[in-house]
């Protein structure tokens, strides 16, 4: 079985594989102030929950875009699974053509996201990420990522209209219904959802333009929507094709099988150094 961490600002969403099949999957919060042995307890227990245990792990996968967290999860995997874990980064087979300036600056979590959706669905694609940030990832029918925008999520926004005024209030994070609102919170929770999705929907209106000139091509990209909040913002907007909240986990279990062969397993002395080495790391990043 394969053990998938997609490590995101706010939350760990960790995924079980077995033979490529996703047996079950679990919400963490992101905390960089945990132990490897504090993370090791919290997986043990989650697997005795659901019938699984640790010897049932045969590999480690990580997409991260929290560095700081990366080697306590890297000792983790050598010390309780006895796993080099795959990390995404430089050196990975992914299947695109990474068009950026700089491909190091590339987060994880969006090259796992477009290495799913093409395998799913293939392109040209836009790839919307709706978590602590708004990504949104333009893809090629030949599988060129050519980049994308980076926006403020909802919780951002949402959180720096309390923390910066003196009178607003903390607001949950859904529809009210109309955009003449009569109350503090109403009027927060319009400007915020359907700003939001206003802004979805202009930049999805200029990457499909953007992209068709780029192919010189009528082609129609695909939109895919993943992330905690696509369900919220795809109800308000026409221009999302699919909702896919398991992509990035998926997309980690296909990158897996992309570079699985060039796996071998550890000794017993290379487990000792690993262990020691990432844990000495740990150390040195905790905040």
């Amino acid at each position: 079985m394969l053990l998938a961490f997609d490590v995101g600002n706010t939350n760990i969403v960790l995924g079980v594989f077995d033979e490529g099949k996703l047996v079950t999957n679990w919400r963490l919060e992101t905390d960089n102030r945990k132990s490897a042995d504090e993370y090791g307890m919290i997986i043990n227990q989650l697997f005795s929950y659901e019938g699984l245990k640790i010897t049932d792990i045969t590999d480690v996968i990580i997409a991260t875009v929290v560095p700081s967290i990366l080697y306590t999860l890297q000792h983790l995997s050598t010390k309780y699974f006895r796993r080099k874990a795959i990390v995404i980064g430089p050196g990975i087979k992914t299947g695109l053509v990474i068009k950026y300036d700089n491909p190091k600056q590339v987060g994880a979590d969006r090259i796992v996201n477009a290495a799913a959706a093409v395998e799913k669905y293939g392109g040209p694609m836009i790839i919307i990420d709706l978590g602590t940030a708004t990504t949104f990832c333009a893809v090629t029918e030949n599988a060129e990522y050519l980049g994308g925008t980076i926006a403020p999520g909802l919780k951002i926004s949402s959180d720096a209209l309390f923390e910066k005024t003196a009178k607003l209030p903390r607001v949950e994070l859904e529809e009210p219904g109309q955009v003449i609102c009569r109350n503090t919170n109403t009027s927060m929770q319009s400007g915020l959802v359907y700003g939001h999705m206003g802004m979805v929907d202009f930049i999805v209106r200029r990457m499909k333009d953007e992209l068709k000139a780029y192919g010189k091509t009528d082609k129609e990209p695909i939109v895919i929507a993943t992330g905690g909040l696509a369900n919220l913002i795809d109800n308000g907007i026409d221009c999302i094709d699919y909702v896919d909240k398991l992509l990035t986990l998926e997309g980690l279990e296909i990158l897996y099988r992309k570079n699985k062969n060039r796996r071998k397993p550890l000794s017993s002395e290379e487990i000792r150094k690993e262990t020691a080495s990432f844990e000495e790391k740990a150390l040195k990043n905790r905040p």
